[in-house]
């Protein structure tokens, strides 16, 4: 099969397409004959080795952990699901015409195999991190960097909890984030003062899921460090922030997605997909920033 992988941290341009054995499910394991996987920034984040010291890799390395596609191999112990399912979920190396899934969820015939694939990691981060910062019904959230994959998921999650969402994004996505429930405003100088304009009973809780270096203002508009939770600044902690970048079992949360997304309740549309021979530009789309949902690879 073909499958992508890297034999050195770099650039996109390390990125190759090899042809390798497919892999075998193990215990607890399926195998998914791959439509598509999303691109998530821990792929070239990894790739370019900003992660090394907390993830070592070993050459040549696969990448992608969302997918979505049709079960082909079952292993053992595996119940509730058959050769044939249209599944979408979080595994190994994805980007590869097969893959193994760890946690997986039956595909809505609503969803596209492209719109499922952007769903496990954005959801499953949401969903976790919603819960970490303490936000309850009736209380605003602010989310630093509303309008990209997990800010989305997170402002539609909470919108489901009663959670009243404030969201940051450059001007052009306003309309966006107001779709999703959330106020809108920009990010930047000058945060406090717009954000207590919008929220005068005040802040009960702020994501920082854009990473730039945003920490001490959410500090401040919070009043309480232990109110904020970052999963793109790795010095969070240092101004009694938390960090999040263990993530949980994803399958319950995948379930819900897929009932909510069945319902029309929650979407993730997909910015632009690419085939599997232009993930290198994907990846540069990617680590640009400023992208509105989902970036996808399209392969079988």
């Amino acid at each position: 099969m073909r499958a992508v992988r890297f034999h050195k941290y770099g650039g996109p341009e390390v990125l190759t397409i090899d042809e390798v054995d497919p892999p075998q499910p193990d215990s607890g394991q399926v195998r998914i004959s791959v439509r598509a996987a999303g691109l998530n920034p821990i792929d070239w984040k990894l790739r370019a080795g900003y992660m090394h010291h907390i993830m070592p890799l070993s050459f040549p390395a696969g990448i992608g952990v969302d997918a979505a596609g049709v079960v082909d191999a079952i292993g053992e112990g595996v119940t509730g699901v058959s050769v044939g399912d249209a599944v979408f979920g979080k595994g190994n190396e994805t980007m590869a015409e097969y893959a193994i899934l760890r946690q997986w969820a039956q595909k809505p015939d609503t969803l596209s195999f492209e719109e499922a694939a952007g769903f496990p990691v954005a959801v499953e981060t949401a969903a976790r991190i919603i819960e970490q910062v303490g936000v309850k019904p009736g209380e605003t959230l602010l989310v630093s960097g509303g309008a990209g994959g997990v800010g989305t998921a997170v402002l539609q999650l909470a919108r489901a909890a009663g959670i009243r969402t404030i969201g940051t994004a450059n001007q052009a996505k306003h309309p966006y984030l107001r779709s999703l429930g959330a106020i809108p405003t920009t990010y930047g100088p000058g945060l406090r003062e717009r954000v207590i304009a919008l929220a005068p009973n005040g802040v009960q809780g702020a994501l920082d899921i854009a990473g730039s270096g945003i920490i001490p203002e959410l500090v401040a508009i919070t009043g309480d460090a232990a109110r904020v939770v970052s999963i793109a600044d790795f010095h969070a902690e240092e101004y009694g922030a938390r960090t999040s970048f263990e993530p949980n079992d994803a399958t319950p949360s995948l379930i819900r997605a897929a009932a909510m997304a069945a319902a029309g309740s929650f979407s993730l549309p997909v910015e632009r997909t690419f085939p599997l021979d232009q993930v290198g530009a994907a990846h540069e789309l990617s680590a640009a920033g400023h992208v509105t949902g989902r970036l996808v690879i399209t392969i079988n």
